[in-house]
């Protein structure tokens, strides 16, 4: 029989170490040889990313030991950082960002050490021709964080040593050979775009000696966005590109030539934050399959067909996904499975794990709820509901749970039905979990992300108030305890709503950008990735310099609707300190309720498990000061006025 206690106080078996554990994972996979391998993110080891891979037999086995870290800064949120190239792994490594082989008597170097501490990054590691590998090279060349070069650059195997192959844009993916070796592919983007703005899909030939001629542009442009391409044959390309304002694929002669091989309103790629991510694999027969809105599909060129499949699997990851024994071997989550590498056989419609799945408390797993509210200027927001769960306890009669307005980052992030112990931590304890897909979301075409283009802190803003505003309305939440919770472009969300609207009573705010102008521009304190990112989602500076003050969490401090809690990583490169610094600095004295957590060794976005776990109870424990309870089983968060 449940016990009757008030929401918030209920007792779970979800602790912060268990979602600590979940906040690593597998990341991106591949296949050699007949082998599914795949980095691994390890927060009980300082956040480690190791090389996995899976045991013919069953079971796992570490390629790297530790202290090898497979990974790397390249535009700071990295590229994919392992290849199998010339008969050995090459790999980047996190301390230094210099490229390794893992050659049957060990580990060497192979690229030099840099003059400054990662003032050289390598990203996109593709086999090249025989005995290189290719990448995504860049350097500092100057001392602001937007001074950097690149260039596609092969690395001998053997000695390391590196050529130039081309430079055709600002930002470049890692070229790609045609199956005769007479052609090489990318696509690149210059600022301000970023890359789900326009990009350039480019052929180059390639030399008998291994160099590039001069490249032409085949597909893509200022306004579609190529995400991913693949050599179909020696003569023609497979890539997702968006000009009818959805991501499809299409195939791209040399010439040009563009068809698409299933016309659908629905997304077969997204935002390429990771340089390297994939959302299709070609399967043979004119099949593939792809990733629609993160759920595995099959595409039938034949019927130009996209039917969904693995339907308990509800998200699959762009950054470990390949075809493999007839299936496609991936990292998939599903509403009550927790993110594992899987093997799905498409014909015979079957699911293996290729990892041990965890215990976890099922029943103490809420259910994911898809739902879409609209808003007063008649603008629909899909979200996805997680309401408390919890066999062992109810609520007193009448009483309504807090809610939590969670913002995913980006802002171009799209939250999907899945299982998430972040979230099963606060609902298992009896909150009710609001995640948002407001407008500048993928997922949902074109013209829903650009709903965002130069309304940023407003139309996000109020997307959020309105879906919070309509489950109190609904009676599924209580009016007088509502907070609102995000990290990085989702903290700005959470603090441009606490700073401008009165309609939560606390916020978290996980390693954001407060102050607009400070952030960005080439003298601004962001790295070049992002640099100009705000022309788009705000106006081009200086014409519109006072909408970025308007707008800034920073200037509009005095406002603050409530109590809130800052959580910083001080070496973060995105979303720097100093901003989270500023911010704390103005509400000293001001007599509202704050609490300032920062953690060093930690970059943006939190890996290692004794911050993973002081952040949830710290959260915790400053939602229970805030609405009124005793937080069961964490230590009470001291608060500053």
């Amino acid at each position: 029989m449940s016990r009757i206690s008030p929401y918030g106080t209920w007792s779970s078996p979800i602790t912060a170490a268990d979602v600590a554990a979940a906040g690593g994972g597998p990341q991106w996979l591949d296949v050699v040889g007949d082998e599914v391998w795949w980095a691994e993110a390890r927060p009980g080891e300082q956040g480690r990313v190791a090389l996995v891979r899976a045991l013919p037999g069953g079971g796992t086995e570490d390629v790297l030991p530790a202290p090898w870290n497979v990974r790397n800064r390249l535009h700071e949120y990295g590229g994919r950082p392992w290849a199998a190239a010339g008969g050995v792994v090459v790999f980047t490594h996190w301390a230094d960002q210099r490229v390794y082989a893992k050659r049957p008597e060990g580990v060497v170097a192979l690229t030099p050490e840099p003059a400054e501490p990662q003032g050289v990054r390598y990203g996109d590691l593709r086999a090249g021709l025989p005995g290189e590998v290719w990448a995504v090279r860049e350097r500092s060349v100057g001392e602001r964080p937007a001074d950097i070069e690149r260039e596609l650059v092969a690395i001998a195997v053997a000695d390391g040593a590196e050529r130039v192959l081309g430079a055709s844009h600002h930002f470049l993916t890692a070229p790609k050979l045609s199956p005769d070796e007479r052609h090489a592919a990318w696509f690149g983007w210059d600022h301000p775009a970023m890359p789900w703005d326009g990009t350039e899909l480019c052929v180059a030939p390639v030399a008998e000696d291994g160099t590039f001629g001069p490249h032409r542009v085949v597909a893509g442009g200022a306004d579609v966005a190529v995400c991913q391409v693949e050599w179909e044959s020696a003569d023609t390309l497979l890539a997702l590109l968006d000009p009818d304002g959805w991501w499809n694929l299409h195939r791209v002669g040399l010439d040009g030539t563009l068809t698409n091989l299933a016309p659908v309103e629905q997304e077969l790629g997204g935002p390429l934050w990771k340089v390297g991510a994939r959302w299709f694999v070609p399967l043979g027969g004119g099949r593939h399959a792809v990733l629609v809105s993160g759920r595995l599909a099959v595409l039938d060129e034949a019927d130009g067909s996209v039917t969904t499949v693995a339907h308990q699997l509800t998200a699959w990851s762009s950054t470990g996904f390949a075809a493999h024994d007839g299936g496609v071997a991936g990292v998939a989550v599903g509403p009550i499975r927790e993110s594992a590498v899987v093997h799905y056989a498409i014909g015979a419609d079957l699911l293996t794990d290729l990892t041990e799945q965890p215990e976890l408390a099922v029943s103490h797993v809420p259910v994911p709820d898809e739902r879409v509210f609209t808003t007063a200027d008649g603008e629909t927001v899909p979200v996805v509901l997680y309401p408390p769960s919890n066999p062992e306890f109810a609520a007193p009669e009448g009483e309504l749970p807090p809610l939590l307005v969670h913002v995913h980052g980006g802002p171009t992030g799209q939250h999907l039905p899945v299982l998430d112990l972040e979230l099963a931590y606060f609902t298992s304890r009896g909150f009710a979990v609001a995640a948002v897909n407001y407008g500048g979301s993928t997922g949902f075409g074109r013209a829903y992300r650009e709903r965002l283009r130069g309304q940023w802190g407003l139309v996000d803003v109020a997307d959020c108030v309105a879906v919070a505003e309509a489950l109190v309305a609904a009676g599924l939440a209580d009016g007088e305890r509502l907070a609102v919770r995000g990290g990085s472009a989702g903290g700005f969300t959470a603090a441009a709503s606490m700073t401008t609207t009165t309609t939560y009573r606390a916020g978290t705010v996980q390693y954001p950008i407060l102050d607009l102008a400070g952030w960005t521009g080439d003298g601004g304190e962001t790295h070049d990735f992002e640099s100009r990112y705000l022309e788009g989602l705000v106006g081009e500076l200086p014409a519109q310099r006072q909408r970025y003050v308007d707008r800034s969490p920073l200037a509009n401090a005095g406002a603050l609707a409530g109590p809130v809690l800052l959580q910083q990583g001080l070496e973060d490169r995105i979303c720097p300190p100093e901003q989270a610094d500023r911010f704390v600095a103005g509400l000293a004295g001001r007599g509202i309720p704050y609490a300032y957590q920062r953690f060093p060794g930690e970059q943006h976005g939190f890996r290692r498990a004794e911050t993973i776990v002081a952040a949830m109870e710290a959260e915790l424990s400053f939602y229970g000061q805030v609405f009124g309870f005793e937080a069961p089983g964490v230590a009470r968060l001291e608060l500053s006025r």
